[in-house]
């Protein structure tokens, strides 16, 4: 199984990884590391063990980080280099991570689920009014002709 590591700015991690335990239920190989102004000065230091003890135990390693050279991201970047088979992939949101999680439980792999994490994390950002949502289906969407 690939393990996953979610890390940001605040309680980003940890609300992240709460509102995906009350959709997904347990969290296996899972890890979350927070960097907040108390962890600061030893934030790097503990993603690093973070990745590493998790990395041990699984086959390779997603770090999903809030902001592109951020603090938690550049870490990251930073502890992959010793910890062999780490992806990181930033811009982590929670339609991302649910996708991630599904795709992890049915055997995906790491080049898989990064895949993933990059389409469904675009994906989960979009702008619907009420009319986009009432309006009847069109193209694919519609119903089928009569007939058929």
């Amino acid at each position: 199984m690939v393990g996953f590591v979610l890390t940001g700015h605040g309680d980003l991690a940890p609300g992240l990884t709460s509102a995906l335990a009350m959709v997904a239920g347990e969290l296996p190989a899972f890890a979350q590391v927070p960097f907040t102004d108390e962890t600061a000065g030893s934030f790097g230091e503990t993603l690093a063990v973070a990745m590493a003890d998790l990395a041990a135990e699984t086959d390779g390693l997603i770090v999903f980080t809030d902001l592109l050279g951020g603090t938690p991201f550049n870490q990251a970047m930073l502890a992959s280099v010793e910890v062999p088979d780490v992806d990181v992939v930033t811009g982590a949101n929670l339609p991302m991570l649910l996708e991630c999680l599904v795709a992890r439980g049915q055997g995906a792999t790491r080049a898989e689920l990064v895949a993933t994490a990059v389409s469904v994390g675009k994906a989960g950002i979009a702008n619907k009014s009420v009319a986009d949502l009432l309006a009847p289906p069109t193209g694919a969407d519609a119903a089928p002709a009569e007939g058929i």
